[in-house]
């Protein structure tokens, strides 16, 4: 074998290793954690805050959120047959054993550095950030490990994403550079909900592997409009409370945006509700070109109808919550 072809296939090898962490999961984190930090009101233009940021990110998004996935994919990998036979494992571009390597390695470097992080922190706060970090990477373990396997069923997957992608995040964020605001608080509980509902929606692309296998999503129990329903209802209900906390905390201004936004996300969900398959068609161009790569493609046109109401949903809610985010920061400094 030459030189150069076993160049070749090492550069293969580390890509799949790159690839079973899921790199454009990662960015689903930093919303939140940007929040965060935000609220805090405490980060400062240094050195040190810029690295500490610099590491937040990495822990949460390359190291956490790279370490599920990659879970995720070693028990999955008969379902991913299916769904997504392109995948590092079902593809045979990863042994089972070089896969439980992945993620055994960046579980040990995540929980080093937490640890590490804590310490640095110190405190009450970098005890909320370690218990944080070390919940967020044993959800990501039991959501797709055996015999607890979340996954299996939307009642517990559903709150198991929701506390790993909205409250521990920002938990975490918060308590790296201040104490805990009482506003993150609520704004972690509104970011549990939407998560819940997104990922409610998001298992439309492999309902029916999970049909075949038995794995209860609500897609597969109760069908595919009926789950657009349950988890539209919950995305206008956070939009409703946030508008409401927003007035309660004193930003009137935002109060207007908010229910403005929620205005038009009930439009959308209307227009989706009625025609899953066509239904907003004129954005399925940018799903397919862009952000279909985020959630992942699929022919099943309630999933891509979920990518199209996601596009806007998340945009608006990210405006909002930085929006937000800002203005507490302001009241704390």
């Amino acid at each position: 074998m030459s030189t150069t072809t076993t160049h070749v296939k090492f550069i293969d090898k580390i890509k799949a290793h790159i690839e079973i962490l899921d790199p454009i999961t990662w960015v689903s984190v930093y919303p939140c954690l940007t929040g965060g930090v935000m609220a805090s009101g405490a980060m400062h233009a240094t050195i040190h805050d810029y690295l500490m940021l610099f590491a937040l990110f990495m822990i949460y998004g390359p190291l956490g959120t790279g370490f599920s996935q990659s879970v995720n994919d070693y028990y999955d990998f008969e379902l991913d047959m299916i769904n997504e036979p392109t995948r590092p494992i079902p593809s045979g571009r990863l042994t089972k054993k070089q896969a439980l390597w992945n993620w055994t390695i960046v579980l040990a470097v995540a929980m080093l550095a937490g640890i590490w992080l804590s310490i640095h922190i110190g405190g009450f706060r970098g005890l909320i950030f370690l218990s944080s970090l070390m919940t967020g990477l044993f959800l990501g373990y039991i959501y797709s490990a055996p015999p607890l396997k979340l996954k299996k069923n939307i009642l517990l997957s559903a709150p198991a994403v929701g506390i790993s992608y909205g409250v521990i995040t920002w938990l975490s964020a918060n308590a790296f550079f201040s104490e805990i605001r009482t506003e993150v608080i609520w704004l972690a509980g509104l970011n549990f909900f939407m998560g819940m509902a997104l990922i409610i929606m998001n298992d439309f692309k492999s309902q029916e592997g999970d049909a075949r296998i038995g794995m209860k999503s609500l897609a597969v129990m109760i069908g595919p409009k009926n789950t657009f329903l349950v988890a539209f209802v919950i995305v206008d209900l956070v939009f409703a409370v946030f508008a409401g906390l927003a007035w309660a905390w004193g930003f009137n201004y935002l109060m207007y945006f908010i229910l403005l936004t929620l205005v038009v996300d009930i439009v959308i969900q209307v227009k989706l509700y009625r025609d899953p398959e066509n239904g907003l068609s004129f954005m399925q161009t940018t799903v397919d070109d862009k952000f279909g790569h985020v959630k992942g493609k699929s022919e099943i046109h309630e999933h891509n109808a979920f990518l199209r109401f996601s596009m806007i949903n998340n945009i608006l809610f990210l405006i909002n919550q930085l929006i937000v985010s800002a203005l507490i920061g302001i009241k704390y400094m």
